[in-house]
C-alpha cells in the first residue's frame, strides 16, 4: 500500500508516518522545503519537496498512490495573516481533495479540528451530530477549518471516498514546538500557569489519534467525520492531575473568563510595541477557552476502534518528554 501525506513534519502527522510504516505502507510525503523535520527524520520514507500550494508537487505526490492522508495547515492562534489560513487551510485542501479525486484514490482521510464541532451551552457531550455555523468560529484558524471540512464533504458528495477525523487535544511524547495545547503543560510546569479558568477539555494521547487516522481508513464511512478523542477533564481536573504526575503545586486561584477576556486585548496590544514579548493569551484564544470542549467519542471508538488512553497515562508521558528534552526543570 503506497500512501501520500501532507503535514507529515507536525505533532500528528510525524506519529502518523510512524503508524503507516509499522503497519507496511510505502510512505510518501510532501515536506516544506526549509521546515523542521524533526518529526520524521530517520524514517524510511519518500520525501518530495513541494507545499500544498502548488500544484504541481500535490499531484506528483498522489500519482500512484492507493491513500491520502491530509494533515497539513497552519495550526496557529497568532502571527498569520488570513491570507495565509486561505492559501494553505483552504485553497490548499482544495488543491489535495480535486488531485485525490483526479487520480481515483481508494481512501482519502481530511484531518479537520474538534474545533468545528458544535458545542452545547447546557454543558452536556457533544458529538459529530452537533451543529456549528461559520459565525461559531473564533478567530482565522477555526473559520479555515470549518471551511475546508465544508470542502471535503463536497468532494464526498462528488464521489471521493474522503473520511474527516476530528482530533480534540493531542498530548504526549515528541512535541517539539510544541503545540498551543502543549504549551500549557510546558507553562505550567514553568510556574506560568497561576490561574485556571471554567473550561472544559478533551484531551487524547497522539499516538491513539495516529492510531485513529488509519482506522479512519480502513473502516470509516466516507463523507463521515470521527471526533479522535479522549477523556474529558475541567481545566482544574487537568492542572490538578499535572500536579500529581509532576510533583508540583496545584494551582488553586480561578479567574472568571470575562477578567481574561479583557486582558487579552492588553496583552495583544503589549505584544504589538515590545520585542520578543509573547501575549499569554490573544483575544481568539480567550473567547475559544469560554466553549464547553467535552465530547462524546463514543462513535470513533464504536465504529473505528479508537483506543483509550487514560488521561493520567498521556500527561505523566508529556511531562517525562517535556523535562528529559529541556522544555522544563
Amino acid at each position: 500500500m503506497r500512501t501520500f501525506i501532507t503535514g507529515a513534519t507536525g505533532f500528528i502527522g510525524g506519529a502518523v508516518v510512524r503508524r503507516l510504516l509499522e503497519a507496511g505502507h510505502e510512505v510518501r510525503a510532501l515536506v516544506l522545503p526549509g521546515c523542521d523535520t524533526r518529526y520524521i527524520d530517520g524514517l524510511a520514507i519518500e520525501r518530495i519537496d513541494g507545499d500544498v500550494r502548488d500544484n504541481e508537487s500535490v499531484q506528483h505526490g498522489v500519482a500512484g498512490c492507493d491513500w491520502v492522508l491530509h494533515l497539513a495547515a497552519i495550526y496557529s492562534f497568532r502571527g498569520h495573516p488570513w491570507e495565509d489560513f486561505q492559501q494553505v487551510n483552504i485553497e490548499g485542501t482544495q488543491r489535495v481533495l480535486r488531485a485525490a479525486l483526479n487520480e481515483g484514490v481508494k481512501r482519502v482521510v481530511h484531518t479537520s479540528s474538534v474545533i468545528t464541532v458544535g458545542v452545547n451551552d447546557d454543558r452536556s457531550l457533544a458529538n459529530e451530530e452537533t451543529s456549528s455555523t461559520l459565525a461559531d468560529m473564533y478567530g482565522y484558524y477555526a473559520r479555515s477549518k470549518f471551511l475546508s471540512e465544508e470542502l471535503a464533504r463536497d468532494f464526498a458528495r462528488q464521489g471521493l471516498p474522503v473520511v474527516i477525523v476530528n482530533p480534540t487535544s493531542p498530548m504526549g511524547e515528541g512535541d517539539y514546538r510544541p503545540t498551543p495545547t502543549g504549551r500549557i503543560i510546558v507553562d505550567y510546569l514553568n510556574g506560568r500557569m497561576p490561574a485556571y479558568v471554567d473550561t472544559g477539555i478533551n484531551i487524547v494521547d497522539v499516538e491513539d489519534v495516529a492510531t485513529g487516522h488509519l482506522l479512519a481508513a480502513e473502516r470509516g464511512r466516507v463523507g463521515e467525520r470521527y471526533i479522535l478523542g479522549g477523556e474529558n477533564l475541567t481545566l482544574k481536573e487537568f492542572l490538578d492531575t499535572l500536579s500529581e504526575v509532576s510533583g508540583l503545586p496545584p494551582v488553586r486561584m480561578k479567574v472568571p473568563s470575562a477578567v481574561v477576556k479583557a486582558w487579552s486585548y492588553v496583552d495583544a496590544a503589549l505584544g504589538r510595541v515590545i520585542p520578543r514579548y509573547t501575549p499569554w493569551a490573544t483575544p481568539e484564544e480567550a473567547r475559544q477557552s469560554n466553549k464547553w470542549m467535552h465530547f462524546d467519542v463514543s462513535k470513533a471508538t464504536t465504529e473505528l476502534g479508537l483506543p483509550q488512553t487514560p488521561a493520567r497515562e498521556i500527561l505523566r508521558k508529556a511531562v517525562a518528554w517535556y523535562r528529559a528534552n529541556g522544555y522544563a526543570p
